[in-house]
């Protein structure tokens, strides 16, 4: 019998050996022959599943987005009620980080899609999609938290959104650069938390 190939299996595998190329010298000297001798398939599987190498990418970035979701969920949900908001904040803030193998490896994906994006129309809309659709999550939840009495009134959660968002990207090219360790980037992060929630004392 033919053997069966589970194929959404086998274009993350591909998605993933792009991932690992990328993070280790960019995206743009990479060929599809890299990709499948790193994937250990064959051009024809590659070629197969993947068009180009753009179509390939915005595949490997909503796989990257994907699991990103899907730790923050588990971490949420095994909470035995509903985290407060500066909990939700702090996971999603730490998932950011390019802390583990995994996170600088999808950190440096999202890099490798920026610079794409910059010369693929196509690739920048889809960028300008997610984004706000991030922010909006993050502004909804900090809605709910002034709702509920743990965010102070006088934030505006919109922009409170636009800043924690872009705090755990400037922090990581510090962690990848070597400019500040694991345990210092952690900190700024409880540190804009607490200014934010309005729980900041001085030591």
């Amino acid at each position: 019998m033919p053997k069966q190939v589970d194929h959404e299996a086998r274009r993350i595998q591909i998605a993933e050996a792009l991932m690992r190329l990328a993070s280790r010298g960019g995206l743009e000297a990479v060929s599809l022959r890299d990709v499948a001798a790193e994937a250990g398939v064959s051009m024809g599987a590659v070629q197969h599943y993947f068009k180009s190498k753009d179509e390939m990418l915005t595949f490997a970035m909503n796989h990257v987005n994907n699991r990103a979701e899907q730790r923050i969920v588990g971490q949420l949900t095994s909470m035995p009620t509903r985290p407060e908001a500066r909990v939700v904040m702090r996971t999603l803030m730490l998932e950011m980080l390019a802390l583990s193998d995994d996170s600088r490896m999808e950190y440096l994906t999202h890099v490798a899609f920026f610079l794409r994006a910059l010369a693929s129309p196509e690739m920048a809309e889809l960028y300008r999609q997610q984004w706000p659709q991030l922010e909006a999550w993050v502004a909804g939840e900090l809605r709910f938290a002034q709702e509920s009495g743990e965010l102070p009134a006088d934030r505006n959660p919109e922009r409170e959104a636009e800043a924690l968002l872009l705090i755990p990207d400037g922090l990581s090219v510090g962690l990848l650069l070597g400019q500040r360790t694991s345990e210092e980037a952690i900190r700024s992060i409880d540190y804009h938390l607490d200014r934010l929630f309005g729980t900041y004392t001085v030591d």
